[in-house]
């Protein structure tokens, strides 16, 4: 927590409030007149975007162009502030009365919003405007709006215009926004007017040393899995000890929507159970869409964050439409308004430079640390990823198709949020290339014919992520040069008290980032993951993870690495140590981590100092500057290449203080909706339990629950009764809407929160129980066509709910240049229900581009394939692109997320597509292939075409299983004919 020095006035705003008799108990008066004139109005500095830069202006935008999701933020009065700031302090220092005592949005609304009576003030102004109101915030610290452009430029006195980059046609406010004096200094800033959304940045790094992950084929490669994230952190003993996050929540951010199936054979192929995320679309943010780039980011957080703490709630929530104006910001807004989580993990940021401006990003700046120090009065942990282009975080604003760098690029810089004195800021580290080799037996499981889901066999030294080079910047571009742990020093946030202490922190003002690291390279270790995203494929790779962590046509892995999979990861870290410490949130968690590490014989065990290596570029003087390739080195103890080093979990959890919770019994609440998709302003009863976490106790829990729908608080005195209560949910408004149910504890047992997500005119489905069983239609077709089937799902013993498919086959041919389409299927109780599945015969109908332009058609799943032992050759871009020493097997697939989020793997394919396709082509027969599939074909196979499916009778297998509740499950043939 950021410990501010006591000025006079904030002692007495505090004194005066414990005279009241609670710290919370303040509200707020009013700062508005009755009706705001618009006649005279104030310019609001830093309220233009920096990306809308005169060279890319390309006109003005259409008049009646439409805005969704504008945000009017309010600033807290000068008082207010230090009231704030005070509070923080408070919340956070051992024996203050208000130690880890958590806000709600409605009780941070009665002391630092504005006052009800100025939001319908400022409301009424904005439809005077002409303006739709959305939403006022839970907190009363924003509003959210819609209208035209012509609405925009009228009421704050801009204009819009569009900007083209890299072909790409934005829109943007070209003059900072004014408003209505009465209105100056109570409006912080004008959020949405652009639609600049955080943008993935492509990055490529040789694989000259081999990653983690031991292989039993040729070249035995090594790659990382949470099940060896478990064993390096030393996670396994609180695993042991029966710690696994249960009862905890983290929220991911993001601004895509996801293919819930990657994340289910993510979870099947690492060998746990397959719990699909809750899914919350932030409102009024247009309709759910799957975003490329975005898409694989949220894919990874959500897979490492649900396998590291196995037992927590994962929440996510995004943003919809692409065209639309709103980001991954805006899910942060909605998650700390709405309280959903007291972990909330977030892998993107922006270059700090870009906010530190009056003329653009100064109000962004400002906006998103409101969110923050919000975050932390409500008891939230916010993680986030320091950034994947080393000491020059600016250099993630180069681009893939870039030739050239600029010095502003090559600055030392950090990136923001990982620099605020709100958040914990992740950075990266590495295994030393000796340590990771393929014939290491020390830190390794020995490969026997097979693939070794988790292999890692201890801790294994870490040293500085610094993957740069110039040899790939000279031959595909500057973007590919730089691939380290991002960290330094901040312009923006000044040196929290909590940062000292510890042997390497330095005298300075300003403070430095990351706070810890864990592994975090593409090259050594890069992580396993699954995706539906293209852009994160290898050359020649179909799809991801239909057979085990293999593309069962291509035998491609899905590989990637970045400070993005250290957010996750240390959020999952942190939901084990908040369940063995009853905590219902730490808050920042940084003094803490800080007091820890500045006892030696607890920074001896709880961390791994990281003292080899450093995050300055060294890729030469083409993309690097002097201050860049200078700083910063790795010291004993904190240095800001790697903070205060990696952990290991199971002692920093022993070491973590107590409170008054921690000895008391455990809970869990749990919500239960008759109906995960109720109709609008239909009656959803929402059934809660409370029950002890340790089965010796036969006691039941007593006390009362707080009920909050999307944060805002609806009872505070539902009594339990025997361990449960009901609660009936109605609304007519249409989406996602969270329910939270907060247990109060009592001198038996601790406090806990549960959630229930639903979706109020929605079709995710609710499993009610039964069973099902299915046929489906045979098939024939002329070969490069396309042919449909009629499944039937019948239910049994009142079943209903949602239904999903996969299909399989053991043929060659179908599982190369096949694929198929079928989606959900609602099954209500006692009727049949029926779908087409429609299956295509053609390499062309199949690639990526037709299979996202066309309801995301799905490969074929190897029939028989096996997610823990993955008898699978080699790659076949493993052997392409080992054409020269600097590509590594994993190299095409290695990805790393800049500033705006991390590395992924993305277009690299095209620039070298021409010289490995012959290549890549002919090792794809090479290998010990014991998994290439003879063909089922009932008849003799006669090729019609190198692209299509041969002609013969093929046996495919259907499998049908609820949403929810893979229990319910049901499988059935049909025959694929093709014909000449």
């Amino acid at each position: 927590m950021y410990l501010w020095k006591h000025s006079v006035a904030a002692k007495t705003i505090f004194a005066l409030s414990l005279f009241t008799g609670s710290v919370f108990a303040q509200s707020t008066t009013g700062r508005l007149p009755k009706t705001i004139e618009g006649y005279n109005t104030v310019q609001i500095p830093g309220t233009v975007s920096p990306r809308a830069t005169a060279k890319y202006e390309t006109g003005r935008a259409n008049a009646g162009m439409r805005l969704d999701g504008m945000t009017m933020y309010f600033a807290p009065t000068l008082a207010q502030q230090a009231d704030l700031k005070l509070l923080l302090s408070e919340q956070q220092t051992p024996g203050s009365a208000n130690y880890h005592k958590w806000l709600t949005p409605a009780q941070f609304a009665s002391r630092f919003g504005l006052s009800a009576a100025d939001i319908a003030t400022v409301k009424t102004w904005l439809e005077q405007q002409g303006f739709t109101v959305d939403r006022v915030g839970n907190s009363r610290t924003s509003i959210t709006f819609s209208g035209s452009a012509s609405q925009v430029e009228s009421a704050f006195q801009t204009e819009i215009h569009n900007y083209t980059q890299a072909g790409v046609t934005h829109i943007a406010n070209s003059t900072p926004v004014s408003v209505p004096s009465a209105l100056s200094g109570v409006v912080r800033s004008i959020a949405n007017l652009n639609n600049f959304r955080p943008q993935p940045h492509v990055r490529f790094h040789s694989a000259s040393v081999q990653s983690n992950f031991t292989s039993g084929m040729s070249p035995g490669d090594h790659y990382m899995t949470p099940g060896d994230v478990a064993t390096v952190y030393d996670i396994n003993a609180a695993y042991s000890a029966g710690y696994t996050g249960s009862g905890q929540s983290i929220a991911i951010m993001g601004q895509s929507a996801v293919d819930l199936s990657d994340i289910e054979a993510f979870q099947t192929a690492t060998g746990l159970p397959v719990k699909d995320p809750a899914v919350v679309l932030v409102p009024n943010t247009d309709s759910s869409e799957v975003v490329q780039g975005d898409e694989a980011e949220s894919d990874l957080d959500l897979e490492y964050s649900s396998s590291i703490a196995k037992g927590a709630n994962i929440y996510f929530v995004y943003t919809g439409n692409s065209k639309n104006n709103q980001g991954v910001f805006d899910s942060l807004a909605y998650a700390v308004d709405t309280d959903i989580a007291p972990i909330i993990s977030l892998s993107y940021g922006l270059c700090e430079q870009d906010l530190n401006s009056t003329q653009g990003g100064k109000a962004e700046h400002e906006t998103i640390e409101a969110n923050l120090q919000q975050a932390a009065t409500q008891g939230q942990s916010v993680i986030v990823s320091s950034g994947d282009t080393g000491s020059t975080a600016c250099y993630a604003d180069v681009s893939p198709t870039d030739k050239t760098v600029t010095s502003d690029e090559t600055q030392l810089a950090v990136a923001y949020p990982a620099s605020s004195a709100y958040v914990t800021a992740m950075g990266g580290t590495e295994f030393p290339s000796a340590d990771v080799a393929s014939t290491n037996s020390t830190y390794w499981e020995s490969a026997s014919g097979s693939d070794v889901i988790a292999s890692a066999l201890s801790y294994i030294p870490e040293q500085v992520w610094n993957d740069d080079s110039a040899t790939y910047g000279a031959k595909y571009g500057p973007y590919y040069a730089i691939s380290a742990g991002g960290g330094g020093t901040s312009t923006l946030t000044t040196r929290p008290t909590w940062q000292a202490g510890v042997t390497g922190i330095t005298s300075g003002t300003q403070r430095m980032l990351p706070d810890i690291s864990l592994d975090s390279s593409p090259d050594n270790a890069g992580y396993l993951y699954c995706t539906s995203d293209t852009t994160a494929w290898s050359s020649g790779q179909k799809a991801s993870c239909n057979s085990g962590f293999r593309d069962s046509s291509s035998q491609d892995l899905t590989i990637a690495g970045g400070t993005s999979f250290a957010a996750p990861i240390f959020a999952g870290m942190l939901a084990i140590v908040n369940q063995k410490t009853n905590s219902n949130g730490q808050g920042l968690i940084n003094s803490t981590l800080y007091t820890l590490a500045a006892d030696a014989a607890t920074y001896a065990s709880a961390f791994h100092d990281i003292t080899s290596g450093g995050n300055q570029c060294t890729a030469g003087t083409t993309y690097c500057s002097t201050a860049g390739a200078a700083s910063y080195a790795a010291t004993t103890g904190y240095d800001e290449a790697s903070g205060l080093g990696s952990i290991d979990l199971n002692n920093l959890m022993d070491a973590w203080p107590a409170t008054a919770t921690t000895a008391l019994t455990p809970t869990v609440t749990s919500l239960n909706a008759a109906s995960a998709d109720p109709a609008s302003g239909a009656s959803d009863v929402i059934t809660i339990s409370v029950a002890s976490s340790a089965t010796s106790l036969a006691a039941t829990p007593t006390g009362t629950l707080t009920i909050k729908l999307d944060g805002a608080t609806q009872s505070s005195t539902l009594d339990l009764s025997s361990g449960a209560a009901t609660y009936t949910f109605s609304s007519t408004t249409a989406g996602s809407h969270v329910i939270t149910a907060a247990y109060s504890g009592d001198t038996t047992f601790a406090a806990s929160t549960g959630t229930v997500t639903v979706d109020v005119g929605g079709s995710s489905g609710s499993s009610s129980g039964g069973s099902i069983t299915m046929t489906a239609a045979n098939i024939s077709v002329a070969a490069g066509n396309s042919g449909t089937s009629t499944v039937t799902v019948t239910p049994a013993n009142s079943y209903a709910g949602t239904v999903g498919f996969t299909l399989s086959t053991s043929s060659t041919s179908v599982q190369q240049y096949g694929c198929y389409d079928i989606s959900n299927l609602p099954v209500t109780a006692n009727a049949t229900a029926t779908t087409t599945l429609t299956i295509y015969t053609s390499e062309s109908a199949c690639s990526a581009t037709a299979a996202k332009a066309s309801s995301r058609r799905h490969s074929f799943v190897k029939a028989g394939s096996k997610s823990a032992q993955l008898s699978a050759p080699a790659s076949p871009w493993q052997s392409a692109l080992r054409i020269s020493a600097a590509f590594g097997a994993a190299g095409f697939c290695f990805l790393g997320f800049g500033k705006r989020r991390r590395k992924l793997w993305s277009l690299m394919a095209v620039l070298v597509a021409a010289g490995l396709l012959g290549l890549a082509s002919g090792c794809g027969s090479s290998g010990n292939s014991s998994s290439s599939s003879t063909s089922s074909s009932s008849s003799t196979s006669t090729s019609t075409s190198s692209t299509t499916v041969a002609a013969g009778t093929y046996t495919l297998t259907l499998n049908a299983a609820d949403t929810t509740d893979s229990s319910i499950a049901a499988s059935t043939t049909l025959t694929l004919t093709v014909t000449q």
